[in-house]
């Protein structure tokens, strides 16, 4: 692997979309630093990276600490002295009848996605702005939720629209830095989390069917461009679905 010369830090990095974007942010030529919650995904994704001759750090991270967020942004800084990209990727969700879902379950899901990404984009935003030369970019996971929601999802929807909201700030807001920010929406891309869709899941008129799903490299590839257009130039809302999905239309 050849280096870019940059460096990229990947949320929610040792499984799934996180993992994929990050060995194909590698591939491009960044050196890549991968956060996640267990460290040995975290240490298996950066010995593949290493196999290939490119740089990796793992720094196991719970996003929604405001505390091990800081130690996450200052290790990237300390060993790689900048960051140019930054993927806000990790979340989970909380499936359940809205009037049922616990409290505790409700703020989990609200402190990986809305509070993780925050916390991660402030940061990143000191570090950006104060770099020789100025800026960067930020990419955030946003979801089909983003804009519809599948039922009994109050939590996941509810984080996934205010991604959108802190997008649209974060571009302006980035403006003065050069920092530019976008958001990727992924439609039943085939990892760990969305096995599920294979086996079935509740549509809005009650029934339950099979979803089409695509292979997550798509969205690994999508990131990549978003990460890499040129600087003068932002990928502001990118959709990468299954084609057959029901989500455009009535089904």
């Amino acid at each position: 692997m050849a280096s870019n010369g940059k460096v990229a830090l990947v949320t929610g990095g040792g499984s799934g979309i996180g993992k994929a974007s990050a060995l194909a942010l590698a591939e491009e030529g960044f050196a890549v630093v991968v956060a996640g919650r267990r460290p040995e995904p975290l240490q298996a994704v950066v010995n593949e990276i290493e196999s290939k001759q490119g740089h990796a750090l793992g720094v196991p991270t719970d996003v929604g600490n405001p505390e091990a967020v800081r130690n996450l942004f200052a290790k990237t800084k300390q060993t790689y002295g900048r960051l140019d990209v930054l993927f806000n990727n990790a979340g989970f969700g909380a499936a359940g009848p809205i009037e049922e879902l616990p409290y505790e379950r409700w703020k989990g899901v609200i402190d990986s996605i809305l509070n993780g990404s925050f916390l991660c984009t402030q940061e990143a935003f000191k570090i950006m702005k104060d770099q020789k030369p100025m800026g960067g970019r930020i990419i955030n996971n946003g979801s089909i939720s983003a804009h519809v929601p599948r039922p009994d999802s109050a939590a996941y929807t509810s984080a996934k629209h205010a991604i959108t909201g802190l997008t649209k700030s974060t571009s302006l807001d980035g403006r003065k830095y050069d920092i530019a920010c976008g958001q990727i929406d992924v439609g039943n891309a085939l990892t760990e989390m969305t096995q599920r869709m294979t086996r079935g899941v509740p549509q809005a008129n009650g029934a339950v069917i099979v979803e089409p799903t695509m292979d997550v490299q798509n969205v690994a590839r999508a990131v990549v461009f978003m990460a890499t257009v040129t600087p003068e130039a932002n990928v502001q809302f990118l959709t990468v679905m299954a084609t057959k999905m029901p989500f455009v239309g009535r089904g």
